[in-house]
C-alpha cells in the first residue's frame, strides 16, 4: 500500500523539482527525502524519479502517480475536515500567511477575535506577493491573505476565494509639503515632476504607480528605489519624496505624513483571502475566515480609503 507521507513528498518534489529543493521545504535532509522517494518507487513497483549525477525529474509513471496523490490527498483532508467539523470548537495550528501590508494591518483584530479559543494556535507568516496561492495549493499553508492588482484570482475546483477589500493608491507626501493642505488640487500632470520614490521594477505596485501616471507620460526617472512600502512611508516622513502606495499600507501608523486621494476612479488591488476547498469547514480554519472578515470591517472602518470588497 502507498505511504501517504511519501505521496507527501513526491507531490512536493514535483512542484519545487529537486531533492535539495523538497528537503529545505519539508525540513528533511536530502538523504532522507531521497530515501523515501526510493522506499515510495519499491511501494509503487515502477521508477518514479529519473535520477542523474546533477539532477532528478519526474518519470512518466511518477508524473502519473502525483496527479493521483494530489486527488488522495485532497480528499484524505476533506475526510478530516469533515470529521474536526463535527467535533465541536475549534482547535489545533492553523497556518496563515500574507502580503507583508496585510500581515501588519490584519494582525491585530486576527489575534483579538481568535484568542478566546484556547485550544486554537495561530502562526502567521509573511510571504512575497504573488506566492500565497501556490502555498496553499502545495498545503504548506491553511489559508493565504494575497493581493489582486488585475482582478486575475479566480476561484478553481480545490480553491476558495474570498474577497475582504478594495485598497486603492493613495498620495503620500511629507507633512510640511504643499500638496499636504487638502484645499491644493491635485493635478497629475504636474506630478510627474515631483520626487518620486517607488518600489523597484517589476514589483506590483510599482507597475500600479506606472498605470496610474501612464495617461500623463509616467514619472522622470525614479531617482530612489526601495523594497519594502514602509521603508518609502518613512522616507516620505522624512522629507525625502513622494509616493504612491496602497491605502492598507497606513495602517503602519506611519507619522509625518500627509495622504491625499487621486481623482477618478485610482488603480487599486483587491485583498483576498484564498483556501482550499477541501479544508474550509475545518472549525480552525472556518473561525480564521471569519475572523478575517471581521478584521476587514474593522481595517475599513479605520481607513477610509480602504473598501470592503463587494461580495
Amino acid at each position: 500500500m502507498l505511504d501517504l507521507r511519501r505521496l507527501v513528498l513526491i507531490c512536493e518534489f514535483a512542484r519545487r523539482g529537486s531533492i535539495a529543493a523538497t528537503a529545505e521545504s519539508l525540513g528533511y535532509s536530502p538523504s532522507a527525502v531521497s530515501q523515501q522517494l526510493a522506499a515510495l518507487e519499491r511501494e509503487a513497483g515502477v521508477a518514479l524519479i529519473d535520477r542523474t549525477a546533477r539532477s532528478a525529474e519526474l518519470t512518466d509513471a511518477g508524473r502519473r502517480l502525483v496527479s493521483h496523490a494530489e486527488r488522495i490527498l485532497s480528499l484524505v483532508e476533506e475526510a478530516e475536515s469533515d470529521l474536526s467539523a463535527h467535533a465541536g470548537s475549534p482547535a489545533g495550528r492553523v497556518v496563515v500567511t500574507a502580503f507583508p501590508t496585510a500581515a501588519v494591518a490584519f494582525a491585530p483584530a486576527l489575534a483579538r477575535s481568535l484568542r478566546r479559543h484556547t485550544e486554537l494556535t495561530l502562526r502567521l507568516r509573511q510571504s512575497r506577493s504573488g506566492r500565497g496561492m501556490r502555498e496553499v495549493q502545495s498545503g504548506e499553508v491553511d489559508i493565504a491573505l494575497v493581493d489582486d492588482w488585475y482582478g486575475r484570482a479566480s476561484e478553481s475546483d480545490n480553491l476558495r476565494v474570498f474577497p475582504l477589500l478594495s485598497d486603492p493608491l493613495v498620495l503620500v507626501v511629507p507633512r510640511k509639503h504643499p500638496l499636504a493642505d487638502p484645499e491644493v488640487p491635485l493635478n497629475l500632470e504636474e506630478l510627474r515632476d515631483e520626487p518620486w520614490m517607488a518600489t523597484p521594477d517589476g514589483e506590483p505596485s510599482r507597475l500600479a504607480v506606472d498605470r496610474l501616471l501612464i495617461d500623463v507620460g509616467g514619472t522622470k526617472p525614479v531617482p530612489w528605489e526601495f523594497e519594502g512600502l514602509g521603508t518609502i512611508l518613512s522616507l516620505v516622513a522624512k522629507g525625502i519624496g513622494i509616493a504612491a502606495v496602497p491605502a492598507l499600507a497606513l495602517a503602519a501608523g506611519v507619522r509625518g505624513i500627509a495622504v491625499r486621494h487621486f481623482p477618478g476612479n485610482p488603480v487599486g488591488r483587491e485583498v483576498l483571502a484564498v483556501a482550499r476547498a477541501s479544508s474550509v469547514n475545518r472549525p480552525s480554519v472556518s473561525v480564521t475566515l471569519r475572523a478575517m472578515h471581521v478584521a476587514a470591517r474593522l481595517i475599513a472602518a479605520d481607513h477610509p480609503s480602504v473598501r470592503l470588497a463587494a461580495r
